[in-house]
């Protein structure tokens, strides 16, 4: 096997954390069932089983709610210990003192901890999976460029449901530096912009999953609605600015008994620069 995956392989062969099963398949695996995967097959069969059952997975609706009776603070303690926590350095050094074997044998075990993972987000045990996806993230060879994306994404849908937005953009950001062309972490890391107020980023985002996949809807629409937004939000920063620079303005110039009223701007309707005219006495 090598390296990286075929680059033929559609983003619908490598499964998120947001998959579902088809009951008469996955579903009647417990998550240690699956954990347990390479105890009981040999390579050979192994390889066979994640691809049997990851071309079974497909998606819901990623609004959708689950379950997690963790206290919020709970939550957010926890998730802060999977930030900036994987030394990819420190793992390609590891990685040079171990044999082809051996790494073959970490890719296969790292892909029945996703699926663990993914299980157990599915069941509303968000902080679980992302323990299970970090330490699969701490054994995934760094060759197979597009299954350590996929952990970063999975993680990232994760910390998304504990509300630890900050961080999952920063494994969004990870999945896509590996993967570029990763439509769905693409409209992940999109949604997130939007809701933290980066408009610009998440634009760009959406601009480049209707690039990759014209059919997707949200991102057409995103793209059509975006830029009034920003347009409007650009406005009404700029008006802000002005009216706190008045201010400033009233408070150095009242000593001479003046404002920022004696002063006029007039824009240049063809550049777009701005002139300033003093008024004596302003009307």
């Amino acid at each position: 096997m090598s390296g990286n995956s075929d680059p033929k392989d559609s983003d619908d062969e490598f499964q998120d954390a947001l998959a579902d099963v088809e009951k008469e398949n996955f579903t009647s695996k417990s998550a240690y069932e699956v954990r347990d995967c390479s105890a009981r097959l040999n390579k050979h069969d192994v390889i066979e089983e994640i691809t049997r059952q990851q071309a079974d997975l497909k998606l819901p609706d990623e609004d959708c709610e689950f379950r997690d009776d963790e206290p919020k603070e709970r939550h957010d303690e926890i998730a802060k210990l999977f930030t900036d926590d994987i030394d990819v350095d420190e793992l390609c050094e590891r990685e040079k003192t171990l044999s082809p074997e051996e790494l073959q044998q970490n890719k296969e075990q790292s892909d029945c901890m996703k699926l663990e993972a993914n299980e157990l987000f599915k069941t509303g045990e968000a902080l679980r999976a992302i323990e299970i996806y970090t330490s699969a993230l701490h054994i995934c060879p760094t060759t197979y460029t597009k299954e350590r994306a996929i952990l970063y994404g999975n993680r990232a849908a994760a910390k998304i449901k504990l509300d630890s937005k900050k961080s999952a953009l920063e494994d969004c950001s990870k999945a896509i530096e590996l993967w570029p062309e990763y439509v769905r972490v693409l409209m992940r890391r999109g949604k997130l912009c939007e809701q933290e107020d980066r408009l610009d980023d998440a634009l760009a985002d959406y601009q480049k999953v209707c690039e990759l996949d014209p059919s997707q809807k949200e991102a057409r629409e995103a793209v059509a609605r975006l830029p009034e937004q920003i347009n409007e939000r650009n406005e009404r920063l700029k008006t802000e600015m002005l009216g706190k620079l008045k201010d400033l303005g009233n408070m150095f110039l009242k000593p001479f008994g003046l404002s920022t009223e004696n002063f006029q701007m007039q824009q240049d309707p063809q550049t777009g620069s701005y002139s300033v005219n003093f008024q004596q006495n302003p009307r």
